[in-house]
């Protein structure tokens, strides 16, 4: 799946590049494009991918200080310098946009979905929000920026891929170690979605393509991915169970969004060298994908990649009923009430995404 990446914001800039390094690395050439928009000029500095700087009229180059409001005001001022920044590098080859931020700072949470409705007002391709929610320890600000913003990225993104920070950090992790756990683990699972499809080495039996991909995430809202790996056999019988045990590990305790399970579609890809990848055991992973989500529309195929190892991604879409985000919109709603002033009552409550604007 040919994507085009868009990183807004601190967070947005340095995932965007770990996933375009990792795209790189892998030889998946899945990533047709990579720019990070900033209003900090100090946080696109250290990046080694295209950068534009926004808003220097408004800040000075200095950043938004968390205010999301203002980061969505500069996006929306600066729109048109930034799509002229991406003339030339969303082709017809590009099969999607894909705007990563994180929520809880003040360019990305405010500047993402702006940019992500700008972006679906030229572009026909779907247009996708990779969001990182703050962990518990980054302050009431960053959690009330977040509560806002995830609910206008879902609204204006045709699919809002959400990641919970707390999901993939260690219990002992510093902050800097932290983040970088996380920008890993984002990097291979979210690498190895768009790269579906694009065969690196052998033919698969039934190979996920892009379009799999777009059906899944079509009925929009948010959306999870996990991702799980195991020490395949030679024989590719013996690799029924394993298939089954990576994909039960993968859903189960590996999410970017825990313990959420239920979902509207899912994905199911099954990476490991061709020889090794045991139908039976794909399509045993699919049923009991379908029967944990509670979904009649779970796709699953093959990915054909040369490693000692099998490996199971799913996707999830549809998931934001779930108890983690109700959880995580109340912790922004008493966030947001804490620091102050008058908060609309329905501002934080997950029936419905309305937005910021």
């Amino acid at each position: 799946m040919k994507v085009v990446l868009i990183g807004v914001g601190q967070a947005g800039g340095k995932v965007t590049q770990s996933l375009a390094q990792f795209d790189y690395d892998m030889g998946f050439d899945a990533v047709r494009g990579a720019l990070a928009v900033n209003t900090a000029r100090a946080d696109l500095q250290d990046l080694d991918i295209d950068t534009a700087l926004i808003g220097q009229d408004r800040v000075k180059g200095h950043g938004v200080g968390g205010d999301n409001e203002l980061g969505a005001q500069i996006m929306q001022e600066n729109a048109t310098e930034v799509l002229d920044e991406l003339d030339g590098r969303i082709t017809t080859e590009a099969e999607a946009i894909v705007v990563v931020a994180g929520l809880g700072g003040g360019t990305g949470s405010g500047g993402a979905p702006m940019l992500a409705r700008e972006l679906k007002r030229i572009y026909e391709k779907p247009v996708y929000v990779l969001g990182i929610l703050p962990g518990r320890d980054e302050g009431g600000l960053y959690q009330a920026n977040a509560g806002r913003s995830l609910k206008t990225a879902a609204r204006e993104a045709d699919s809002l891929l959400l990641v919970d920070n707390d999901a993939w950090r260690g219990s002992g992790d510093s902050v800097a170690a932290g983040f970088e756990r996380v920008n890993d683990a984002i990097s291979q699972r979210v690498s190895l979605l768009f790269a579906s499809g694009e065969a690196v080495e052998g033919v698969g039996e039934s190979v996920v393509d892009s379009s799999e991909i777009i059906n899944t995430l079509r009925g929009g809202g948010i959306a999870s991915i996990g991702y799980a790996s195991a020490e395949a056999s030679e024989d590719a019988g013996e690799n029924v169970n394993t298939i089954t045990s990576v994909t039960r590990k993968a859903l189960l305790t590996s999410m970017s969004l825990p313990n959420a399970v239920k979902a509207d579609s899912a994905l199911l890809v099954v990476a490991g060298d061709p020889e090794r990848l045991s139908r039976k055991g794909v399509e045993r992973a699919r049923r009991w994908v379908e029967d944990q989500t509670g979904s009649m529309e779970v796709r699953g195929g093959d990915f054909p990649l040369g490693s000692d190892k099998i490996a199971s991604l799913i996707v999830l879409s549809g998931v934001e009923r779930s108890e983690r985000v109700d959880e995580f919109m109340k912790r922004a709603r008493e966030a947001a009430d804490s620091q102050g002033g008058t908060t609309d009552p329905d501002e934080f409550t997950n029936d419905k995404l309305d937005g910021l604007f």
